[in-house]
């Protein structure tokens, strides 16, 4: 079986993400957003709850979100950006009570398995024409992969995804010969 790869252009991402949009699915979107603008694991994603997100005394949503990893079982503090806050606010107009989760089967009132999440997100990359390699890990690692790309330490990644060395991560990142043809081709230090 081949291992899961990162979605690896910007274009992509957002591709996916307004699919969901566009079928006017916002539990699926939220899903989507969540997990390629934290890199949490899909299995603490499906945990959510909306008290976790949301300040019913002011009626906005958090700043920050604290949970426990389910595989770790390491406390972790995440700020939500503006891009998941966009997402909760959208998602909040209509499913937004207290004791509900935030990716949730609307008949069980539980969260949806990690087996529905990954068809979900299996049918948007194949109908987007994404990778045969998408899959709900897949959100994490890109994550990770634009996180670096975009200039974030090597020391926070890995802290980030708890791996105990930077050689772990690109691994996991799938970095590859034409991930570093890009920066040999693109830095311009020289007139």
């Amino acid at each position: 079986m081949a291992t899961t790869q990162p979605i690896r252009t910007i274009k992509e991402t957002k591709a996916l993400a307004q699919y969901f949009l566009d079928k006017n699915e916002p539990r699926n979107y939220v899903l989507v957003v969540i997990a390629m603008q934290t890199g949490l694991r899909i299995s603490d994603i499906l945990k959510l709850t909306w008290e976790q997100v949301y300040d019913y005394k002011t009626n906005k949503i958090k700043k920050t979100l604290t949970l426990t990893e389910q595989k770790t079982n390491k406390t972790k503090i995440i700020a939500l950006g503006e891009k998941v806050a966009k997402a909760l606010k959208h998602l909040a107009k209509t499913a937004a009570e207290a004791g509900r989760y935030l990716i949730e089967n609307p008949r069980t009132k539980k969260p949806i398995s990690r087996i529905q999440a990954y068809r979900i997100i299996r049918k948007a990359a194949e109908t987007l024409t994404l990778s045969n390699r998408v899959s709900c890990h897949s959100l994490r690692k890109t994550f990770g992969y634009h996180a670096l790309r975009s200039g974030a330490s090597h020391a926070v990644i890995m802290d980030i995804f708890n791996h105990s060395s930077f050689e772990v991560t690109k691994r996991y990142l799938g970095i590859s010969q034409d991930d570093k043809d890009i920066v040999y081709l693109n830095l311009e230090l020289v007139a």
